[in-house]
């Protein structure tokens, strides 16, 4: 990848100061009727249509870069770059239609087809085991109608990789050996572990097929997502991306440009009152002094992905761009941060930060322990970060009220990571239920407990939380679906491996929320009350 690659800019029309009102949901939650069993890019289009006529003009996503092997977390990228198989809507591909489409699946397939549509949770190793055997036949297609007879959309996949040279070619590479070894790439034979050019050759060489279909793959991908994200800009919705702090170790990223990461350490957070030994993330640290002496071209590469994908987007554990905390692979208590000093620290942070700005708005989440100096460095770049409306109290432990919120932030009930608010609401203990009942004071609701003592979370106390939330001075508030409707689903459960992590779907499928103008009603008129309507489309 080369730091001086034009990747196809951002156009995004959306101004960085509106005060606006967007919706967290991951792309896998999306559900429809005749969905595929996991939220797809064709589904964005419509639940952006839906969330502009509910007065949204935000739809923020959890990462699509593609997965590591057996991985249903998204913040486990096997690279920065691509998207995810999984999100193809296999049913708009040309190439799918053309070789039969649903009607050429097995017997088998249709029966899993069928269920997965209704299923609650989704069922990661069927839904990709289904999809790569579409895709295959989708792409043997292709390659036969198209590709072998030289034709128009032979040449626009050609002009695809042409464009996207910059990390194409070699993720395609990579997948492609990682597919037949099945073992990480520092495990592969010499020359190819080493990036040997004659061993690369060979390797193009053998892998041809592999190679052209990862990249037909990434092609139809973009496609979609370019389709999509202006659909969602018709419907005055921006899309929000959010960028892992890091991609595994075994990853098409590391590989290409394995003198720019620390392979001998992994990241991870020091010790705290939640951990006496710290977290360690089992992720390769970046090589902050080799990439300042290249120039940062990875990360240039990054961000401009970012800035052709989002209209905005999440820079995740922004405090590490400032100072990695890792740890030594082989000796454990060899622990710290790189930068070592608080100067280099807050100059490398400013530095990767400008490179991000370069190509889109960014917002960083700080949540967690961070010190004293990265506040200011964030107001002074004019990048705001999170309020969590649970974790934001006053000394004497009264709930903050959103309204002393800063205009240089992001306003919310809650984050991936943390139960919704129905569930976080009913195990509050009394006293503290009554503190934050202290900031619905003016916010109309009826059958409000006036004491704040009832514990039992209603569609009228959901309402005072949220609006108590939209009415913050933030220029953006986010909030997640499940709260928007006081829903219990938990997207995940940070530290732990648990089936349902990461497999949350929509209760009904967007049919059932299309129809439901009740609930529309409802979110507009929030979003007027506290001044968040953007639009009337």
């Amino acid at each position: 990848m080369s730091a001086s690659f034009d990747f196809p800019k951002s156009d995004s029309s959306f101004s960085a100061r509106q005060r606006r009102l967007g919706v967290l949901q991951p792309l896998f939650s999306l559900r429809t009727t005749r969905g595929w069993g996991v939220g797809e890019i064709g589904d964005i289009a419509r639940f952006a249509r839906w969330a502009g006529s509910a007065g949204i003009s935000v739809l923020q996503l959890l990462p699509v870069s593609e997965l590591t092997e057996g991985e249903s977390s998204p913040y486990s990228a096997a690279t920065a770059f691509a998207l995810d198989p999984v999100y193809l809507s296999l049913d708009d591909v040309e190439d799918f239609v053309a070789s039969g489409g649903r009607a050429g699946l097995g017997a088998g397939e249709a029966t899993h087809l069928d269920r997965l549509a209704t299923t609650t949770a989704v069922d990661w190793p069927v839904v990709r085991g289904l999809k790569q055997r579409a895709i295959e036949r989708a792409f043997a297609w292709f390659e036969e109608h198209e590709w072998q007879t030289g034709s128009a959309r032979r040449r626009e996949l050609e002009a695809f990789i042409e464009l996207h040279r910059a990390w194409l070619p070699d993720y395609a590479l990579f997948r492609a050996v990682h597919d037949v070894r099945q073992r990480a790439w520092w495990d592969w034979p010499r020359g190819l572990k080493d990036r040997d050019p004659a061993a690369l050759a060979a390797a193009r060489s053998e892998h041809e097929r592999a190679i052209l279909r990862r990249c037909w793959v990434e092609w139809q991908l973009d496609r979609q997502w370019t389709a999509a994200r202006q659909a969602a800009r018709s419907f005055g919705v921006a899309l929000k991306g959010d960028l892992p702090f890091m991609v595994a170790g075994d990853s098409a990223d590391v590989w290409a440009h394995a003198g720019q990461f620390r392979l001998d350490r992994r990241v991870g957070t020091p010790p705290d009152a939640f951990s006496a030994t710290g977290q360690d993330w089992g992720l390769p640290a970046y090589d902050w002094a080799a990439m300042t002496k290249a120039g940062f071209p990875w990360m240039n590469d990054r961000a401009a992905r970012a800035g052709a994908l989002f209209d905005l987007f999440r820079v995740d554990h922004v405090i590490g761009l400032f100072r990695t905390y890792s740890r030594s692979v082989t000796q454990p208590d060899d622990a710290g941060f790189s930068p070592e000093n608080e100067a280099d620290q807050i100059a490398l942070g400013n530095t990767v930060l400008d490179i991000f700005k370069k190509h889109g708005e960014v917002v960083a989440e700080d949540l967690g322990f961070v010190p004293p100096f990265l506040p200011a460095a964030l107001e002074r770049r004019e990048i705001p970060g999170y309020r969590v409306l649970r974790w934001e109290k006053d000394a004497d432990g009264a709930f903050r009220d959103p309204a002393r919120y800063p205009t240089l932030s992001v306003a919310t009930t809650g984050t991936h990571d943390v139960e919704p608010i129905a569930t976080w609401y009913e195990a509050m203990d009394g006293d503290e239920r009554r503190q934050l009942h202290r900031l619905f004071a003016g916010v109309p609701a009826e059958k409000s407990p006036r004491d704040g003592s009832a514990a039992v979370f209603t569609d009228e106390v959901r309402d005072q939380i949220l609006t108590a939330v939209m009415r913050a001075e933030s220029e953006l508030c986010v909030l997640p679906f499940q709260d928007l409707f006081g829903q219990r689903d938990r997207i995940n459960l940070p530290g732990t491996v648990a089936a349902t992590n990461w497999t949350v779907r929509m209760p009904a499928g967007l049919e059932a929320l299309e129809h439901d103008g009740e609930a529309r009603t409802r979110l507009r008129r929030l979003a007027v009350t506290t001044e968040r309507w953007q639009s009337e489309s």
